[in-house]
Parts: C-alpha cells; sequence; structure tokens
C-alpha cells in the first residue's frame, strides 16, 4: 500500500497473479486470457485466483523480513555483517530499513490481493456454498496479515477495497483493538467456512483457522490501555484453549515423530504443517524460497555460490537455552561435527568442520540440486511454515496457565511434554510461564516466532520483558566454546570479550517505526488513529 501508483499497480496485477505463483501441490489452469468477464465463473477460477495467496504475496515478507525480525529482534540470531538482521537485533531499526519496507508492502500485498479475491467471488454466480469456501481462504490471508500489522505497527489502515485507495491513499490509520478485531473477524469467518479436510495438498482446512485464532485470541487477551497491568482478558484465554483443543481434539493434524523430518523437502505438507508457504520447486524468482541461500555456512552445501551464512549465526543467549539432549538445537543449529546424512548424499553426508566458538543455521537448509530435485540456486523448494501443530499445542498450554503462576492441569502438560518427548527430553510434572516460553524458544527457533511471543508478553508485562531484553547484552560478544555432543556453551576463556553499538529497549521498542515513503505519501499515517466501523455482524457460534 505504498502510494497512489503502487497501489494502482496492486489491483491492475491482481488477475494476472491468478496464473502464475501457483506451486504443483497447488496448480490449476487457468484461461489463456483471464478478464473479469470469464474469471470466477467456477471453481477452478476460484482456485486459480486464491493459488498466488499461498506464495507470490508473501515472497517480500519471506525473504529476509520473516526471520530477521521474528528471530534477529528477539535475539535467537546474530548476524552482524547482513543488514537485513543486525538493525533488528541492534534495535537500531528506522524507517528506512530495507526489510522492513518491504514487509509492510509485502504485508498490504497480501491484503489487497485477498480483498481483491473477495470482491471477485463475491460478484460470481456460483453457488453461495462453494463462494464461501474460498472467500474463507482469502479471508484467513488477509486477517493473518492484519495479525502481523497489528503486532509490528500497532495502529494500521485497514482497507477492504484497493479502488478506494486507488482514489484517495490519504486515509486515517485505525487503532490496534480494531486491527486485532478485524483480523479476529476475518479468522472467525475462515474457521466457518474452510473445509474439514484440505481441498488439495497445502491448502486451508477449518482448523488452520481455528489454530491461527488460538494464536490471535492469545495475542490480543493482553492487550489494554496499561501495558504493566500484569493481568489477561479470561474471555481471550478461554477463547485461545477452545481453538487450541477443536484443533488438537478434532483436526486431521499429527505431530511428525522426527523433529529434524520438519525441514525436509520432501516433508512439506506433512501432519503437522496446517499453513504453510508454497514455493515452487525450481520456480522463478518471486515463487522461491531463498533463506537457504542466506542462511548456507558454505557452497559444499548448496553446490553453488549461493551460500553466504558463515557470518549468519546463533546468539549465545539462545544456545543458552537447550537442554543437553534436545534434539531440536541440531535440526535448528549446526555446530562443529554435526553430521546430516540428507545434505552432500553422493559424498555420504555432510559433517560440519569449523570451529567450536559458533554455530550456524540449520533449519531452512536443505542440501544442493543432487540432494533434491526439487531445489535450485536460491530456491530450496522447502515450504515456510507459517502455523503448525506444535505452536498450537503451545497455544493451548500458555491459555491454560493464563494469570496464574503455575499449573499442574493435565491437558496444558500433554501439551507441552509431547513437544518435549519427541525432542528426547523428560516431561514436565508442573508448568509455570517460564517453562513455556522456554518451549516456545527453542521449539519455535528460525521460524519467526519469538519476537511475536515477547510483543504479546509486553501487552501487559511490558517492563519485564524491558528488563528481558536488555538483559540479554547484545552489545557484549562473548568468545564461546560449544560441545554439540552435549549442547553445552562454555566461555572461551582464552580470549576477551567485544563490543559493538546496539540500541536499548524501551516502551517504544514493541512497535516498528511506518516506512519512511509512507508517511512522506500519506501524512495521516502520524496522525491519532481512527476507529473502524464495522458493518458486519460478529460471527459467535464457533464453539
Amino acid at each position: 500500500m505504498k502510494t497512489k501508483n503502487i497501489l494502482y499497480k496492486i489491483l491492475m496485477i491482481a488477475l494476472p497473479l491468478f496464473a502464475l505463483g501457483c506451486s504443483d501441490l497447488l496448480d490449476v489452469t487457468p484461461e489463456d486470457v483471464i478478464t473479469k468477464d470469464n474469471f470466477y465463473k467456477s471453481e477452478e477460477d476460484f482456485k486459480a485466483a486464491t493459488g498466488p495467496l499461498y506464495n507470490k504475496v508473501w515472497f517480500d515478507f519471506n525473504d529476509k523480513f520473516y526471520y530477521g525480525l521474528g528471530d534477529g529482534r528477539s535475539y535467537n540470531l546474530y548476524a552482524p555483517f547482513s543488514d537485513y538482521v543486525y538493525p533488528f537485533s541492534d534495535l537500531s531499526v528506522t524507517g528506512l530499513t530495507g526489510p522492513l519496507v518491504s514487509a509492510w508492502s509485502s504485508l498490504y500485498n497480501v491484503v489487497q490481493q485477498s480483498n481483491n479475491v473477495i470482491i471477485g467471488i463475491s460478484g460470481s454466480p456460483v453457488s453461495a456454498d462453494k463462494k464461501n469456501q474460498y472467500l474463507a481462504e482469502a479471508r484467513f490471508m488477509r486477517g493473518t496479515a492484519y495479525w502481523y500489522l497489528a503486532s509490528l505497527w500497532g495502529d494500521v489502515i485497514i482497507s477492504t477495497d484497493p479502488n478506494e485507495l486507488v482514489k484517495n491513499p490519504i486515509v486515517n490509520k485505525n487503532p490496534t483493538k480494531d486491527v486485532y478485531e478485524f483480523a479476529m473477524r476475518d479468522l472467525e469467518f475462515a474457521a466457518k467456512y474452510l473445509p474439514n479436510q484440505a481441498a488439495q495438498s497445502g491448502r486451508l482446512t477449518k482448523y488452520s483457522a481455528y489454530g491461527m485464532l488460538s494464536r490471535v485470541y492469545l495475542s490480543y487477551s493482553g492487550l489494554s490501555d496499561n501495558p504493566n497491568s500484569g493481568t489477561r482478558d479470561q474471555k481471550y484465554l478461554d477463547l485461545a484453549k477452545k481453538a487450541a483443543e477443536k484443533v488438537i481434539n478434532e483436526g486431521p493434524y499429527l505431530l511428525m515423530k522426527d523433529y529434524a523430518d520438519l525441514y525436509k523437502v520432501d516433508n512439506n505438507n506433512n501432519t503437522e504443517s496446517m499453513f504453510a508457504l508454497q514455493w515452487v520447486p525450481r520456480g522463478d524468482y518471486g515463487v522461491n524460497n531463498t533463506q537457504q541461500a542466506y542462511f548456507a555456512l558454505n557452497s559444499a552445501i548448496t553446490g553453488d555460490d549461493a551460500a553466504w551464512g558463515y557470518w549468519t549465526r546463533a546468539s549465545n543467549d539462545v544456545l543458552k537455552e537447550y537442554e543437553s539432549k534436545d534434539v531440536r538445537r541440531k535440526a535448528t543449529w549446526m555446530g562443529d561435527d554435526d553430521f546430516y546424512p540428507e545434505i552432500s548424499k553422493a559424498n555420504g553426508g555432510y559433517t560440519v568442520d569449523h570451529e567450536k566458538s559458533f554455530l550456524n543455521v540449520k533449519k531452512g537448509v536443505v542440501g544442493s540440486t543432487k540432494d533434491n530435485a526439487k531445489t535450485s540456486r536460491m530456491n530450496s523448494g522447502l515450504n515456510t511454515y507459517m502455523l503448525r501443530l506444535g505452536e498450537v499445542y503451545l497455544n493451548h498450554a500458555e491459555a491454560i496457565l493464563g494469570n496464574n503462576a503455575n499449573t499442574t492441569d493435565a491437558s496444558a502438560l500433554a501439551s507441552i511434554n509431547a513437544l518435549r518427548l519427541r525432542a528426547g527430553l523428560t516431561a514436565k510434572t508442573n508448568l509455570t510461564y517460564t517453562d513455556i516460553i522456554h518451549e516456545r524458544r527453542v521449539e519455535l527457533c528460525m521460524e519467526g516466532q519469538y519476537w511475536y511471543d515477547l510483543v504479546r508478553r509486553a501487552y501487559y508485562r511490558q517492563q519485564e520483558v524491558i528488563n528481558y531484553i536488555n538483559g540479554q547484552q547484545r552489545g557484549v560478544i562473548v568468545p564461546i566454546l560449544y560441545d554439540t555432543a552435549t549442547n553445552t556453551v562454555s566461555v572461551d576463556a582464552s580470549k576477551s570479550n567485544s563490543s559493538r553499538a546496539v540500541g536499548t529497549a524501551n516502551e517504544t521498542t514493541f512497535l516498528l517505526p511506518y516506512p519512511d515513503t509512507e508517511v512522506v505519501q500519506n501524512p495521516l499515517l502520524k496522525e491519532k488513529a481512527v476507529p473502524y466501523i464495522f458493518t458486519e455482524p460478529k460471527i459467535t457460534n464457533l464453539f
């Protein structure tokens, strides 16, 4: 939603996009020439229209921002020479930071392309039941995009019609609470009208919507006028619990047995995947997953020159989180002597051979074209998880804990222990917030989620989170030695600490600046938010 010209461009490219960007799991064959007059006439048209909502519109969000913000700003990730990571990890983001600007554009591209689909399908002569299924798909995407926008920028512009913004792009923003309400209504519609089973592999189900609602309700439960209230709204904690239980008790999803298998190309759209971006194997730029190129330690892994991850590393802060037998560490971070049979298969596998003083990214690194037929230069072919069952288990446990100091609730323990047992760890008999946030951090590490966990906590315990972030001591680089056999990090006494300039967390840390170009072109972004007027009845019969 960058300028009048950009908005116009988004509107004009909407129909051509329908013919592009679908993965082999979402392939349809649209008309040779798509126009408003010959489109939206059948279910196949609906599939073609919604296909790009699974990849192309999310590309700039996925390319760098997904992990740069989610894992860099939360300090899971440390990359001092990557300008798509260090502005976030150093707390030095401005309205000119490239990935921030790209993410804003990408999220509004999701919104406006979803709006185009909603408008097109709404006017179709196809039956209401069939229309509602695909309207629900588009509304899921729009609702998810607005959850990100609310979490990141707070007050933003709610839009349901790109044509209106083309006519007048200078409009008021809407308050954070209304943006959350808008996102919840979209996702509630999706939960009501999406199918029980995916219409095609990789597509959404109603349980995808319930799972996303468990996240959004959980976030919203802490939002109030007092960011240090210390309590959350029990109504929304209960809704988060109910939404998670819909998924756990009724949905078709199951945890994968082996955590590491979640991140292999052959396991795209596995039993745990509830919403994943569907990248086209060996696809063109814009429908490809570039992340391996930024993460891979060296060219021996990728088989080409796109391997720029030597300095993209685990922070010391996150390494201390891993328990000695936790298999999630090796599946997430590559350390010296780690062996991966799925990489460099022709040579019998790949053993990491570098100093014990750092670990590189493994999650998202899948190997070369010789290892995976779906992989090509700057395209791993690996789906990007936006929501998986493991997170829903975590949401469930946190919602049950709620405002309590601890819980021994059997169902909360079952959710957490399902993840811990898979990770090779012992079961818990009592849960505190510290236990749950620890599990969230290691379970979802490098899946772009931890920053949003901190933002959610900061809605009602802001000073605690400020203290936590400043306590990470991001400006001090401590030389370490890492034992991959035991997941043990120790200080290398033979070397001295080094320092770097970083920002200090305060109450402004939890909202990103608007892109400078947006503020220039829409000065109303600097003005007070104006309440959004909801005209559609709220769905109230989901539970």
